[in-house]
């Protein structure tokens, strides 16, 4: 007598899509949004460029503040815009980023109640890094799902410029305004 056992996972996906690089998947249960890409770095290079505010600044906005500790701000200044971002929740050097998120102003509920933003870095070879970035935590109602809608391509166009950066190299914000 064979006893054959199945274990299924179901996830409900919404959206599944590509930006570039940038390979996208919303979820509904449990609501969640993964993005994913593989930039053309070194593990080194790319923990630099989340962990430093020299890098950060090299691709995400003209200007941030990185404090490298748990409870330290990872801060991106956008021009005309309030800083996006939020505070480290955890980091384990070279593989794992955590940050209570702040959602963009348009949203001042989500921006005030947060969500959990969780990047990983595996090494994929010399000068390649694969990038994932899970963001939880979405909560019910209107403005969470305007939220989760605006964020999902957001952070896809943010993921962009990551790989930007290392694809053609730092940007030149000067240029861009």
């Amino acid at each position: 007598m064979h006893v054959v056992s199945f274990v299924f996972t179901l996830v409900v996906a919404l959206a599944s899509f590509d930006r570039g690089p940038v390979h996208v998947v919303t979820t509904d249960d449990p609501k969640r949004i993964d993005w994913s890409l593989t930039v053309p770095a070194s593990l080194d290079a790319v923990w630099d460029a989340f962990t430093t505010s020299e890098g950060l600044s090299a691709w995400a906005a003209p200007a941030a503040n990185v404090e490298l500790r748990d409870g330290g701000k990872w801060l991106v200044n956008f021009p005309n815009a309030a800083p996006g971002g939020g505070t480290i929740l955890i980091y384990q050097p070279k593989t794992l980023l955590a940050i209570s998120a702040m959602a963009p102003e348009r949203f001042p509920n989500v921006r005030r109640e947060r969500t959990l933003a969780v990047f990983t870095f595996t090494p994929s070879g010399p000068d390649r890094t694969e990038v994932h970035l899970t963001q939880t935590g979405w909560k019910t109602g209107d403005e969470w799902d305007r939220a989760f809608a605006y964020l999902s391509e957001g952070n896809a166009q943010l993921l962009q410029l990551l790989y930007r950066r290392f694809a053609s190299g730092p940007i030149d914000w000067s240029k861009l305004r």
